[in-house]
């Protein structure tokens, strides 16, 4: 009975998100008139492939291309301002005693509750006060502030990382930067993988932020996917006269926005692993 409830699930799971990414991957492939009338799940063909893929690139003059830039930049720097920042405060939380250390402490939580979107606004009011809007600066420094990642280094050197072996670094005459950077450092490969990737995957795959700031070619590739969308005549009617889009075209530029996600994944997933992993036990 158990046995026959697991398939029953895993059949389930298969149909809800295993097959809309089959078709999603075998889209490409086709003529849209392929796409509408023919099997699903059929794969088309490498030359409607290849014609999706030049469509995609006359696109506005490969303005696809400009967004992937676009959004590997603004996640990439945002990713080293959150490191340089959430690793030194992880550990200063967990491993050192300050005043307002609690209160630190209790702020980050209550941050980590408040969803992204509401935040925008307020964002948006304070860089446009000092005329960041349109700016880099405008989605790199908000995306860089993550409290999650200040919160997941604290649980690690916290449970992961021995108070001892600081003490007697301490004792040999090591200062407190000399500790931090010479024996928690290196202990903390596994968490600052694990930090990195949720960081850069969030920031990847934000659309508000970055469409109420970065407007047209300064846009994300996620912003971009929309303005894709509206020149699609099957999502949008009011577009048909002057589309350029067909909906393979569309599926092609949506997997080639994950893809580097699911790339950054395959090679780190061991470090990803041992970081789930490393504050399971005291070290």
């Amino acid at each position: 009975m158990g046995r026959a409830f697991a398939i029953a699930v895993a059949l389930i799971f298969v149909v809800f998100f295993v097959l809309p990414l089959i078709w999603l991957l075998l889209a490409p492939t086709k003529t849209p008139l392929q796409l509408l009338t023919g099997n699903p799940f059929s794969f088309g063909g490498l030359g409607s492939l290849a014609e999706n893929w030049q469509s995609l690139s006359e696109f506005q003059n490969g303005i696809v291309w400009t967004w992937l830039g676009n959004a590997a930049f603004y996640s990439g720097a945002a990713l080293v301002l959150t490191l340089i920042v959430s690793i030194p405060v992880g550990y200063a939380l967990a491993l050192t005693e300050f005043r307002l250390r609690r209160a630190l402490l209790v702020t980050t939580l209550i941050v980590m509750l408040i969803p992204n979107t509401a935040l925008v606004l307020p964002i948006f009011l304070e860089l446009s006060a000092v005329r960041l809007i349109g700016n880099p600066l405008s989605v790199i420094l908000p995306f860089s502030f993550f409290p999650f990642g200040v919160y997941l280094t604290y649980i690690y050197f916290s449970t992961g990382v021995s108070r001892d072996l600081l003490d007697a670094a301490r004792i040999d005459g090591a200062g407190e930067f000399r500790v931090f950077w010479r024996v928690a450092m290196p202990l903390a490969a596994p968490v600052i993988a694990l930090v990195g990737f949720f960081n850069f995957v969030g920031n990847w795959n934000n659309y508000f932020l970055p469409f109420v700031m970065m407007p047209g070619r300064k846009a994300p590739i996620q912003v971009g996917l929309a303005e894709l969308l509206s020149n699609v005549p099957l999502f949008n009617p009011t577009s048909a006269g002057s589309v350029t889009i067909e909906v393979p075209v569309l599926a092609l530029a949506t997997i080639i926005s994950v893809a580097p996600v699911l790339v950054i994944f395959l090679f780190s997933q061991r470090f990803l692993v041992s970081g789930m992993t490393a504050g399971g036990t005291k070290g």
